[in-house]
């Protein structure tokens, strides 16, 4: 036996996940870990990303930790102010604060010959850990296209990652490439701002109607005074959430509702046929991400706003040039153009035999039940490949992962395990099921291109199931399954 507190533990980066470690460790016993966080403050992507509109697309009362309900969400869907506020509360609530280490940023691990890593911080000093957590969300590392000439361009220009509120808009024309989440949202804040407004469409997304409603001041005193109403209100969006989740079944009777829901929105919220036509989706519902929004459509309605159906080929100095070959005059160009999800090259992770963590990833990339790779023993994902269930908010797939990976932590300190490895067949076996039920869904069918498939056809975003089966997984993820010393 192992005593819990003589284990050293690391946690990258303080986002929900980050958070949702930090908090599953205190609860089982664990006290000597430290939370590392590159940003001046936890919150993870809610609070690097602060675009306009940026908004949560998951009802507010599923999109939190099932142990910390906010019964003070000011609406259905809430903007990023809100839940960068909810997240370091909850870091604050949870008594995280002494673990946390702000503006300390990773730039290297490697396993020691004792089973320990060494980690490297880009200050230079390097700290050793029994066990690391890497909790580092999908929506850190913008997707940066490079088009020919982009450096060429006198105007700003920035992804919606990393948004310059320093820029007025006031009368410029603005080009924003790219027509999906971070888009859809963007486009309707800056419409009325700016002088004319681009927007550069690639391939039309599904957009259902986003009905958000504000709570009123007793809705959310009652949701205070009386939790079962609350519970209620959180079980009848999880129902809502799942039935959603349904319409992605391929040739599905739901996936045809879903796709009318879509075409009846474009009908009723676009003016002019041709646009209707534009923004009309060729691939099935669910293959991209769907999207929700009350106000993109309205906002490409507007006299100063130009969809073009075209996607970017390179830029000028002054102007983005489509593969038609219209050319664009710009004074600002907006990149929303998406991020890395499955992004192992952050920073070096060196594990047996020289064997780095990116390589091996290139190969699939696959996890063992998302959490562990072969050879990298100790090194446990946060939300690894196909770890994250569609069908329920990040949150909840999030507590599923760290309470799977804690409780082996505490198993291996119960039994006096130093490490524990995948092994091989296990391994192997895992992911040829998941490759297999990936084909079931739109997201991951042979016909669709989305940022779930890698270029070999591998959807490794996504878990191939519901929530009730990611639990089954989770639970039967047992000490036994490893090769432990």
């Amino acid at each position: 036996m192992r005593d819990k507190n003589s284990i050293k533990i690391a946690i990258i980066g303080a986002g929900p996940l980050g958070i949702a470690a930090g908090r599953e460790l205190l609860q089982q016993g664990f006290t000597h870990f430290t939370i590392f966080e590159k940003e001046d403050a936890p919150g993870g992507t809610w609070h690097m990303q602060t675009y306009p509109g940026l908004a949560c697309d998951v009802w507010a009362h599923s999109y939190n930790y099932s142990f910390a309900p906010n019964p003070d969400w000011s609406s259905t869907f809430v903007n990023q102010p809100e839940i960068e506020a909810y997240l370091q509360k909850c870091a604050k609530d949870f008594g995280l604060e002494p673990h946390l280490s702000c503006n300390r940023c990773i730039v290297a691990a490697e396993l020691q010959e004792d089973s320990r890593w060494l980690l490297r911080l880009d200050d230079g000093e390097e700290q050793l850990f029994d066990a690391v957590i890497n909790a580092m969300g999908n929506q850190h590392t913008p997707v940066f296209p490079r088009f020919p000439g982009m450096d060429s361009f006198k105007g700003p220009s920035w992804h919606s990652a990393q948004y310059d509120h320093s820029v007025d808009l006031s009368g410029k024309r603005v080009t924003v490439i790219g027509s999906a989440a971070a888009a859809v949202q963007i486009v309707p804040e800056i419409a009325p701002i700016a002088g004319h407004l681009t927007v550069i469409q690639r391939s039309p997304n599904w957009i259902v109607p986003r009905n958000n409603k504000r709570y009123s001041a007793f809705a959310k005193k009652l949701f205070r005074k009386v939790p079962p109403v609350l519970k209620t209100l959180q079980a009848l969006q999880g129902t809502m959430m799942r039935f959603v989740h349904g319409a992605v079944i391929m040739d599905s009777k739901r996936m045809q509702m879903f796709e009318n829901m879509g075409l009846k929105f474009i009908e009723k919220a676009i003016d002019d046929p041709g646009l209707r036509k534009l923004v009309t989706p060729e691939s099935r519902y669910g293959c991209k991400r769907p999207l929700v929004s009350d106000d993109f459509y309205p906002a490409l309605n507007r006299d100063n706003v130009t969809l073009v159906a075209s996607a970017a080929k390179s830029i000028t100095e002054d102007a983005v040039v489509t593969e038609d070959g219209r050319e664009i005059i710009s004074d600002v160009i907006i990149y929303c153009t998406g991020y890395r999800v499955m992004d192992f090259d952050r920073f070096e992770v060196v594990g047996k035999v020289g064997k780095k963590l990116a390589d091996e990833m290139k190969k699939g990339p696959y996890a063992y039940k998302g959490i562990l790779v072969p050879d990298f023993p100790n090194y446990f994902l946060g939300m690894g490949p196909n770890a994250v269930v569609l069908s329920v908010s990040y949150f909840k797939s999030a507590e599923a992962n760290v309470k799977c990976i804690v409780d082996l932590l505490s198993v291996m300190c119960e039994r006096g395990i130093k490490s524990i490895d995948v092994k091989p067949e296990r391994h192997k076996a895992y992911n040829a099921w998941v490759v297999e039920s990936c084909k079931q869904f739109s997201w991951g069918s042979g016909t669709c291109k989305n940022y779930y498939r890698d270029e070999d056809g591998h959807a490794p975003f996504l878990y191939p199931g519901d929530y009730k089966s990611f639990l089954a997984m989770r639970a039967d993820c047992t000490i036994d399954q490893f090769v432990t010393r």
